[in-house]
């Protein structure tokens, strides 16, 4: 079993407040993927109410742990998701960790955000620094504008990311942008509704560093 098999990277209590989670949510008719992304995400906020927002396109998981385990980067829309996903990545496939932010100049045009900035100028660059099956993975938890960036590009003939996180937070375009990305056909998971986050956003990339190690027997344990 992989639980037996993650006790040399996982605190013995966050397996407890695992067990308890099972416990509490039953069956979900959910992959096993998935319900460990699912596990986390109620572990990172104490709220089992995300079960009913949470999202996944066909075998998104599944592509994610493929494309972390071909060594695609993760690229975050800010530095507080980067310092949550950096440990985990360190103690798994120890894939590069950056964030849009580091290709922000520092006069930014008004009318934009400094991640929407950053997302394009970043995009451009890692679309040639990296072949297709090592497209970076995306994580937005805060910027939806950065979000309707990405998918402008992909509409433009970009580079299509490798998978997308998409849970950015609040209310101003939120909603507008995890629509977009629930018909863009892109691999992705999202969270619908207003809630989301950089910690949620790293929370559901950390199961899948974590399960990617065993992804053969994840795989095997599907279901």
């Amino acid at each position: 079993m992989i639980r037996a098999q993650v006790t040399t990277i996982d605190d013995p209590i966050f397996l407890e407040s695992l067990d308890f989670i099972q416990s509490h949510l039953g069956f979900t008719g959910l992959d096993n993927l998935q319900q460990q992304v699912l596990e986390r995400l109620i572990h990172s906020s104490g709220d089992f109410e995300l079960q009913s927002l949470l999202r996944f396109s066909p075998e998104a998981c599944q592509e994610g742990v493929a494309a972390l385990n071909a060594g695609a980067p993760i690229l975050t829309d800010t530095a507080m998701a980067a310092a949550a996903v950096a440990p985990m990545s360190l103690r798994t496939v120890n894939a590069q960790v950056r964030t849009v932010l580091d290709w922000v100049p520092e006069k930014v045009v008004s009318g934009t955000t400094r991640t929407a900035i950053g997302i394009v100028r970043a995009w451009c660059e890692l679309s040639i620094e990296y072949p297709k099956s090592k497209s970076p993975i995306v994580l937005i938890g805060s910027a939806p504008k950065a979000l309707e960036a990405l998918l402008d590009l992909v509409d433009q003939g970009a580079m299509a990311p490798s998978l997308i996180i998409g849970m950015p937070v609040g209310f101003i375009g939120v909603a507008a942008s995890k629509r977009r990305l629930s018909i863009s056909g892109l691999p992705h998971i999202r969270l619908d509704g207003t809630r989301g986050g950089a910690g949620l956003a790293a929370a559901a990339i950390n199961a899948l560093l974590r399960a990617s190690i065993f992804s053969d027997e994840t795989d095997s344990e599907r279901g």
